[in-house]
This record gives structure tokens, sequence and C-alpha cells, in this order.
């Protein structure tokens, strides 16, 4: 009989996939990042317990081209400060990915909020523009043009915070306890250059970021970087302070609010 396809992989064969994931090269990504300061009482609205809101008001969108083999990537960042049990970092609202590839390990491994989306990375000579867009809205853009070249920085690392969870089955809540993901990356810049320019925040239904608005301009950059990345959990949360924020992963609210009529199963 011919191999069948979904059937089950050999203890070689799921080796050999994990061996080969863990010697990828180095990939690099050419993004714009931008940070602002935001409104205070915004930011930490967003933030569910037990995150809590750093020092400054601070949000950052982050927008690459990445340079995977076979086809490039278009990969998207939209977060706001956060701090939890002493470490600062970034809790991400919406990362938009142009491949489902990205997708599927970032949400199902880390509880990454990711979503098929567009992301765009341009410059034409010092001119930049990069932007987000989902549901033919471009939430996000970012207008400018290089200003001056900066001094790399060394390697450094930097924490973002997920929650990873599931819906229950009977729209009840969770099938079992969320858990708090610390993503840990180890980043690399080979270039580094400061763009004079603006962000542009667009009213959208499904990514409401226009609530974060942009109060003072801290920094628009754009480089070539690559990083690793590795999570752990580091502790289990309460789930009914996290329900009222799940809502922040769907564009339909109902997915994970309603639970299906009694003896049917939905399909989403």
């Amino acid at each position: 009989m011919a191999r069948v396809r979904y059937g089950a992989r050999t203890e070689a064969e799921i080796a050999a996939a994990r061996t080969a994931s863990s010697k990828l090269p180095d990939i690099w990504s050419t993004g714009v990042v931008a940070v602002w300061e935001s409104d205070p009482d915004a930011v930490a609205a967003v933030l569910p317990p037990p995150l809590k809101p750093t020092g400054r008001p601070l949000v950052r969108v982050n927008i690459s081209r990445v340079e995977l083999p076979g086809y490039p990537l278009g990969a998207g960042s939209f977060a706001v400060a956060a701090a939890h049990d002493g470490v600062e970092g970034w809790y991400p609202l919406v990362m938009p990915m142009t491949h489902e590839r990205a997708l599927t390990g970032g949400r199902e491994v880390f509880g990454e909020p990711k979503k098929l989306g567009e992301v765009t990375v341009e410059r034409v000579g010092l001119v930049v523009h990069a932007s987000l867009a989902r549901h033919g809205i471009a939430f996000v853009e970012v207008r400018g043009a290089v200003s001056e070249e900066l001094p790399l920085p060394g390697p450094t690392q930097k924490t973002d915070f997920y929650f990873k969870f599931l819906p229950a089955v009977d729209g009840s809540g969770f099938d079992a306890d969320p858990v708090l993901v610390h993503c840990l990356r180890n980043e690399k810049v080979r270039r580094l250059e400061r763009v004079t320019g603006d962000v542009v925040l667009r009213e959208s239904m499904y990514d409401p970021v226009a609530d974060l608005p942009v109060r003072t301009l801290v920094d628009i950059t754009i480089g070539e970087k690559t990083s690793d990345q590795r999570g752990k959990v580091v502790e289990r949360v309460d789930a009914r302070a996290l329900l009222p924020y799940v809502h922040q992963r769907y564009d339909d609210p109902q997915q994970v609010h309603d639970g299906p009529p009694e003896g049917s199963v939905r399909w989403s």
C-alpha cells in the first residue's frame, strides 16, 4: 500500500524535523519600528492581569519584510509596554502575517496573537513607507525619510508577553487554565537608520489600534536585524480575569463568548 500521508510519522521522521528546525541559519529582516507615548489610561486598559503598565505609556509598531528561503514574509506587531514580576517588555495586541505558515507555530506554541494580513515595507532612495492592513483597511501607516545613520547596538535580549489558552468547547470559558508566556528574543542588528516622519492610525472595528493615539513620537527607525526566540511558561493565570480580554485575539468575539446551541457543532 502506498504511504498514507495523513498517517502517523515514525520517531525518526519526528526527530529529523526537530533537528532541521533547530539548525536554521540567521534569517535577516528589513523592518521599520516606530515608538510613541500614548494615553496612559488606554495602555493600562488593554493589559490583562497579571501584566501591569511600566513607567511610560509606550506603544511600538514593528513592520518587517523577512527574507525566508523561497518566499518573503511580511510580519508585523503592534504592542504596548508592559511589566510582569520585575521584567519589562511588550504585550502585542495584534501581529499580522502574510503567510499561514508563520501563524501556526506562533499561535499554537507561544500564544502569539497572529492574524493573516497585509504587511508592506518599501524604501525608494531615502523615502520610507510601511503599513499593516487587514480587511482592506491600512490601520497603521508609517511614513518618512531617512535622516541619519545610527550606531549599531550590541546584541540585546527582548521580552514579549503572550497568553496561551484554548477556548472551551461549550463556549463557557477555557478548556484548561491559561498560561502566561515570556518569549525571549536575542536580537542582532547589522544596519540601523533614523527616519523622520509620522505614524498614522486609522479606525478599524477589527484592529482598533486608533484607541492608542500618538501623543508624543519617540522614534522611528529602519534597520536590518536577525533574532531567535524561545519561550517559557512563567505562571498559570486566573481564567476569570483573562476572559474579558480574550476578544483581543478574534475578529468576532462571539467565537469565544457564545457557546454553540445544544447538540450542534460550530465550525469557524
